[in-house]
């Protein structure tokens, strides 16, 4: 097949770049940036703006299926970078699935769509979206989860979207860099309880899911028009695989902890700061980070089990056990 995927410089697109060109696929990715080391492994890289919608469209002419994974992801900025990149770049996406008859889209959304600020145990895709946004971020990926799907059936086009939870493994440059580096300065502070329980998705789990949903995606299929959570299957305590991610890196334990109500009040007020002055950048501490750190939000993979047939083939304790050896052999290189 002609694959398109958009973000294949990324963590999480890189993956499934790899995983298609392995199965013998001819894929083109689509960047904001050059990524010579894509071009090495027989990917053709287009350099564009997802903002630019003769560009994007572009990418999509010759396509059989298009994956979307590119986005920007945060908890500060502005609403019109969310809103230029998540949202109307998937408009672009789509509108060029449509203009060249690309007969696939698989985007990539999350759970946080859903997210409300409350505890979310066990919640399936029924769960509706919220009446308010904690954050620009899961605002605009909503929109742009709304659009793909609505999109399903016209001209041709079958679209599905999923929800993989907090997807880490090696090659990660998001997630874990974050919360170790967070942890080294000593602006990591334990919200809550300690009891909450998150889901997490092992990247080549997430990864595989994108191809398993893009084989069984076609116009007749329970595929077609339907949004997928995607994770490990079993959640884990969130503060205890935060801390076993410190261990890894050689980090002292966490001493710090404050309430949720605490946590929330200074997430309001340092959003209120930063929308004040224009500030850039991410607060310390936000609305929904504070919901995310203190609350359980895991969520059922029965529908993406039963209509494509996802299983977690890396299990939680074989990706830690990858991860801690990246962890290992980074640390020993900055020691040389």
């Amino acid at each position: 097949m002609n694959v398109l995927v958009t973000g294949a410089g990324g963590f999480l697109g890189r993956y499934i770049a790899e995983m298609l060109l392995a199965q013998g696929d001819r894929v083109r990715g689509l960047g904001s940036q050059p990524h010579p080391e894509m071009e090495s492994l027989g990917v053709e890289m287009v350099c564009a703006d997802l903002g630019n919608s003769e560009s994007v469209a572009a990418a999509c002419r010759g396509m059989d299926v298009v994956f979307h994974t590119a986005g920007i992801a945060g908890l500060g900025g502005r609403w019109k970078d969310y809103f230029q990149i998540n949202t109307l770049g998937t408009r672009h996406i789509v509108e060029g699935c449509r203009r060249f008859g690309v007969r696939r889209l698989v985007f990539t959304s999350s759970p946080s769509v859903i997210f409300n600020g409350e505890d979310q145990r066990g919640v399936d895709e029924s769960a509706p979206y919220p009446c308010r946004w904690l954050c620009y971020y899961a605002h605009s990926k909503a929109l742009a989860e709304q659009m793909v799907l609505g999109a399903n059936g016209i001209d041709g086009l079958s679209t599905c979207a999923l929800r993989p939870h907090l997807i880490w493994g090696p090659r990660d440059r998001s997630l874990v860099p974050r919360i170790l580096d967070r942890a080294r300065r000593g602006k990591l502070i334990i919200v809550g309880d300690q009891t909450n329980q998150a889901d997490i998705t092992y990247v080549e789990n997430a990864a595989t899911a994108h191809l398993q949903a893009a084989d069984a995606l076609a116009a007749e299929s329970p595929v077609a028009g339907r949004a997928y959570f995607i994770s490990q299957g079993e959640p884990v305590n969130c503060w205890g695989w935060m801390g076993e991610l410190l261990a890894m890196a050689g980090i002292p334990p966490l001493k710090k902890t404050m309430s949720f109500k605490a946590a929330w009040r200074w997430g309001w007020g340092f959003e209120a700061v930063y929308r004040l002055f224009g500030l850039r950048g991410e607060p310390l501490m936000t609305r929904f980070l504070a919901a995310q750190l203190a609350r359980s939000h895991y969520f059922s993979i029965a529908r993406a089990k039963a209509d494509f047939g996802y299983q977690p083939a890396v299990s939680t304790a074989e990706g830690m056990r990858r991860l801690a050896a990246e962890i290992g052999n980074s640390k020993r290189v900055m020691k040389m």
